[in-house]
């Protein structure tokens, strides 16, 4: 792509609603390795709100999420003063992190009381194989994790 072409799309981030920021982070931050990039608190004027159809009395947090070489690829809404029900299954969505310490995350996935399904194979189109592990988060949110064999 040329200097003064654009592309079309550029993604930003993915976002998780959660129930409680603090208890989210020892997940992302503890054993993912997520770095807090900023946060915020309640604002009635969020367009969160109504794109995630929160109630006007629910009070909303957020934050967004580094990785050593990205910056806020993810963020999590949080949302008080309300219970968040489990998302219908089947799932609908998940984020997939490429980690080159799969035992230690789901250790730690594990020590947080979190599920974390049965490793897999993963074989990839074009010939490499590894490990790609299910880990779902205190608020049913799904992240995949998977790793190959450093060579």
């Amino acid at each position: 792509m040329a200097v003064s072409e654009q592309a079309p799309v550029r993604f930003q981030r993915g976002n998780f609603v959660v129930s409680d920021l603090d208890r989210a982070l020892t997940f992302y931050e503890g054993v993912l390795g997520f770095e807090v990039e900023y946060r915020l608190g309640d604002n009635p004027d969020s367009y969160s709100r109504s794109v995630f159809d929160v109630p006007d009395a629910a009070q909303l947090g957020f934050v967004t999420l580094n990785l050593p070489d990205q910056r806020r690829v993810m963020a999590l809404t949080e949302v008080k003063g309300m219970t968040l029900e489990p998302a219908p299954h089947p799932r609908r969505s998940a984020i997939v992190l490429e980690t080159h310490d799969p035992d230690a995350v789901m250790a730690g996935a594990r020590n947080l009381g979190l599920t974390v399904y049965d490793e897999e194979v993963l074989k990839t189109p074009d010939g490499r194989v590894g490990r790609e592990i299910g880990i779902v988060d205190f608020d049913d949110n799904l992240i995949v994790i998977y790793s190959f064999p450093r060579t």
